[in-house]
C-alpha cells in the first residue's frame, strides 16, 4: 500500500506545506554517510591550517595571512553552511529568518573565497615579477588591510545582491518549509562577472605571467644562470621557493575553477532558460567541496602542514616555546 500523502510532507498539519523529497533507503544512508565524511575532513583540516598559521612565528608571511583568511572561510562553510545543506531535502524547519540568514552566509562564505583567490593570484605575481620590491610593497600590514576590505566588500555584495530577500525573507517562498532565493537577471550577472568570471580573467592574466617568468627562471636554474634582469638593469634571484608556492598556490586555484564551473554554468543555463530553475544540489555540492580540497592541497605540497599537523595532534603544541619551533 502507498504511504498516506500527508506523511510526505514537510508540516502535516499545514496545507502549504513542501512535499520532503523522497529516496531510496540504501541511497539516503550511501548520500549521508559521504556527505557527513566530507564535512568532517573539511572541518578537521581547515581547522588545522587555522592553528597552524596561528600559532607558530615562522608562518606568520603575507602569503600565509591570505591562506589562512581563505582556511577560515573554507573552515566556516564546513561547520555552518554544509550540515545545514546535507540535511534539507526540502524541508527547512528554522524559520524564513534563518533561511535567509543561511543564505546570505553561503554567498559570503563563497564571495571571500574568490576574493582571496584573486588576492593570493596578485601576492604570486608580485614575488615572482617584481621580487626586489616585493618586501615593499606586501607587507603583514597591508595584506591584513587587503582581507579585511574582502571581506567587507564581500559583505556588501552578499547584501545587495539578497536585499530582497533580506528585507522579506518569505517573498520567494512557495510553499510552507521552502527554503531558496530567487536572483532578478540584472542582479544575477553582476553576480556572476563579479564572482566567478571577472576573478577567473584577472587570475588568468596574472598567473600566465608568474608561470611565463617561473618557466624562464627553471631554465635559467639548470643552465646555473640564477639571476634576471628587471627594470632599471638591476638583477635579483628568484627564490625557488616561490617557484613552488607559485604552483601550490595555482594548483588551489585550479581546483576553485573546476569545482565551481558545475554550479556557474547551471546558473548561466538557467538565466538563459536553456534548463529549468530547479537544482538537484550537486552542482552546489561542487562547490561546497573546494573548501574540502584546499587542505589536502596544502598537506601534499607545503611541508611545513605535515610538520604542524605532527606537532598539533602530539599536543607539542602546548609545551612552553613551540610557537618558535622550527616548522620550515
Amino acid at each position: 500500500m502507498e504511504a498516506p500523502e500527508e506523511t510526505e510532507l514537510c508540516f502535516p498539519h499545514i496545507n502549504t506545506s513542501c512535499r520532503r523529497m523522497r529516496r531510496p533507503y540504501m541511497e539516503t544512508t550511501l548520500m549521508y554517510t559521504v556527505m557527513s565524511c566530507i564535512i568532517v575532513f573539511t572541518v578537521i583540516l581547515n581547522l588545522l591550517v587555522i592553528i597552524s598559521i596561528s600559532h607558530f612565528r615562522q608562518l606568520h608571511t603575507t602569503t600565509n595571512l591570505l591562506l589562512l583568511s581563505l582556511a577560515v572561510s573554507d573552515f566556516l562553510m564546513g561547520l555552518l553552511e554544509m550540515p545545514l545543506h546535507l540535511h534539507y531535502q526540502g524541508c527547512w524547519l528554522l524559520g524564513d529568518q534563518m533561511c535567509a540568514l543561511n543564505i546570505f552566509i553561503s554567498f559570503l562564505f563563497v564571495s571571500v573565497s574568490v576574493g582571496c583567490m584573486v588576492l593570493i593570484a596578485i601576492d604570486r605575481y608580485i614575488a615572482i615579477c617584481d621580487p626586489m620590491f616585493y618586501t615593499t610593497r606586501v607587507t603583514l600590514t597591508r595584506v591584513k588591510i587587503c582581507v579585511c576590505l574582502c571581506w567587507m566588500f564581500a559583505g556588501v555584495h552578499c547584501i545587495w545582491i539578497l536585499r530582497d530577500l533580506l528585507k522579506q525573507p518569505d517573498i520567494f517562498r512557495t510553499c510552507y518549509g521552502e527554503c531558496g532565493v530567487v536572483v532578478p537577471f540584472a542582479d544575477g550577472l553582476v553576480d556572476l562577472i563579479a564572482t566567478f568570471l571577472g576573478p577567473i580573467l584577472i587570475i588568468a592574466i596574472l598567473y600566465s605571467r608568474v608561470f611565463f617568468v617561473a618557466v624562464s627562471q627553471a631554465r635559467a636554474m639548470r643552465s646555473h644562470i640564477a639571476v634576471v634582469t628587471v627594470e632599471r638593469s638591476q638583477t635579483v634571484k628568484v627564490k625557488k621557493s616561490e617557484i613552488k608556492a607559485a604552483r601550490t598556490l595555482g594548483i588551489v586555484i585550479i581546483v576553485f575553477f573546476l569545482c565551481s564551473c558545475p554550479y556557474y554554468s547551471f546558473a548561466i543555463a538557467a538565466e538563459s532558460g536553456l534548463i529549468g530553475g530547479s537544482t538537484s544540489g550537486i552542482e552546489i555540492w561542487f562547490l561546497f567541496l573546494n573548501s574540502s580540497l584546499n587542505p589536502i592541497i596544502y598537506v601534499f605540497f607545503y611541508l611545513w602542514f605535515r610538520k604542524t599537523i605532527k606537532y598539533i595532534v602530539s599536543l607539542q603544541i602546548l609545551q612552553p616555546g613551540s610557537r618558535d619551533a622550527s616548522v620550515l
